[in-house]
Order: C-alpha cells, then structure tokens, then sequence
C-alpha cells in the first residue's frame, strides 16, 4: 500500500553544496500561461491554447549557523551582487517513513535573487532563520 508522503522528510541538493539542512522549501512548480483566442466559426465561444511555461521562484529557509552551508550560500549570493551569476543545478528529494527517496524534482539553473538574514530581537529567544529566494529556469519532476 502506498501512504502520502509527509512535508517534513526532505532533502535539498544544489551543485557544490555536500550536505544542505533547510527549515523550509517552498515556491517550486510551474505555471503555464493561458491563450485565449476566438475561433471564426464559432464567434461567441473563447478557445484557449496553452502558452509559455514559467517557473516560482524558490524559497529556501534555514537556521543560522558557522557552517560550510551557510558560507556556500552566502557566498553564492555575493557573487551574484559582485555580477558574477553562477547558475547551479539542484533538486528537492521527498523522503518515505523509511528515511529512502520517494520523490524528486530537479531545477536548473538557479541563481540566488535574493536573500533575507534573520531579524534579531534582544528580547527574544527563537532560532535565527535566513532565506534565500533561488530564481530558475526549470523544473521537473523524476
């Protein structure tokens, strides 16, 4: 019997990352645009055709830490900033109760478009979490 897959086993590979640890992935699909168009015969009626296929952008959230993740992205991200835009290919993997892969979709040719650090709060006492909004050009499921 197959059982739905929970939203919290999962991993994220991205190219030049070894070991990747994120709080949250979100924002990965894809969207087809809609043609809407009258066909001659039929004057009343609208006809619609499939267009352009775009892809969300990715979010990516983590606790913050001195790890070589941490590093990795930030320094991705600053190369993109200093006009160097290193595109990277990657994949979100779903996991089964059993720890082994279920699912996955690769992206390509990502770049980091944008990136949030942690809000600080002296009074408070959660885990500093950072994002990062990763820009692709595909997606696909496997």
């Amino acid at each position: 019997m197959t059982y739905p897959l929970t939203n919290f086993r999962y991993l994220v590979e991205i190219d030049g990352l070894t070991e990747a640890r994120f709080s949250q992935v979100s924002g990965f699909g894809s969207q087809m645009e809609v043609l809407e168009y009258r066909e001659g015969g039929l004057p009343a009626a609208v006809m619609k055709l499939p267009g352009r296929i775009s892809y969300p952008d990715i979010t990516l959230r983590w606790g913050v830490s001195d790890s070589e993740q941490t590093r990795f992205l930030y320094t991705w991200h600053q190369q993109a900033i200093n006009g160097t835009v290193v595109r990277r290919n990657g994949s979100i993997v779903l996991l089964g109760e059993n720890g082994m892969e279920r699912l996955r979709y690769n992206f390509f040719l990502a770049w980091p478009s944008r990136f949030q650090h942690a809000a600080l709060d002296g009074k408070g006492s959660d885990v500093a979490i950072d994002e990062m909004v990763l820009s692709c050009e595909r997606l696909e499921p496997v």
